[in-house]
């Protein structure tokens, strides 16, 4: 279903939300069996899916590569794919997942979004994106790389390798948020990174927008003091 239906029967196939539940129940998002079942995600399910994509435009790099010289551009693409990746997940949970809703639809289209992981943040099954989500997501992000390094700079070879990078960094991003939900993370920067999502949840969740990484929340000043 395409988001203009969401938008115009709301009415019949959303639930109504709640506040903040720490039951094991998960807070129904659809009357409709169907949509609800696509609204629940493993976080097995996306090294699956995900995996073999980055592996195959790694490959593809590597094969295509010039004959006899050292294809740098690959862990220089690589790399860059992964920062991209920092800077867009704190720009998607900034501005997107916590969009400021300007009506009651829209303001149960943002909860269907992101809303419910805050009404409910321990709920296991709601703690990763779903495909129906992070496909067509990357597949924007491919279209901007290809326009970047083909188009812009002539250089396609490095669209694979950035791409590789930017969905490892959604990886580990997503496989960190559900570690800082349910796994005991007690010591280094695994504990420091828990308790600054915590802190997001549970007492700013207007700041502390990074998930596996506060950089982006210092450089944009939305990082509090440690006593707020």
């Amino acid at each position: 279903f395409k988001l203009y239906l969401f938008i115009i029967f709301y009415k019949e196939l959303f639930m109504p939300h709640h506040p903040i539940d720490h039951s094991d129940v998960p807070i129904r998002l659809f009357k409709s069996n169907f949509l609800e079942f696509f609204s629940h995600i493993s976080p097995i399910t996306i090294l699956v899916i995900w995996l073999p994509v980055i592996a195959f435009f790694l490959v593809r790099s590597i094969v295509d590569a010039q004959a006899g010289v050292f294809p740098w551009h690959i862990p220089a693409g690589f790399v860059i794919g992964l920062f991209l990746w920092t800077l867009s997940e704190y720009l998607l949970h900034r501005f997107v997942f916590h969009f400021p809703p300007k009506t009651p639809r829209m303001e149960r289209i943002t909860f269907l979004f992101h809303g419910v992981h805050h009404a409910q943040p321990q709920c296991k099954t709601r703690l990763v994106m779903p495909p129906v989500v992070a496909i067509p997501l990357a597949a924007i992000f491919f279209g901007l790389f290809v326009l970047l390094w083909s188009v812009l700079f002539g250089l396609p070879g490095w669209v694979g390798p950035t791409f590789a990078g930017f969905l490892v960094g959604y990886l580990i991003y997503d496989l960190m948020h559900y570690a800082t939900h349910h796994f005991p993370m007690r010591s280094g920067y695994l504990k420091y990174i828990k308790r600054y999502h915590m802190q997001h949840h549970y007492k700013t969740p207007d700041a502390r927008y990074g998930v596996s990484s506060p950089l982006w929340d210092l450089v944009f000043k939305t990082m509090p003091s440690e006593g707020k």
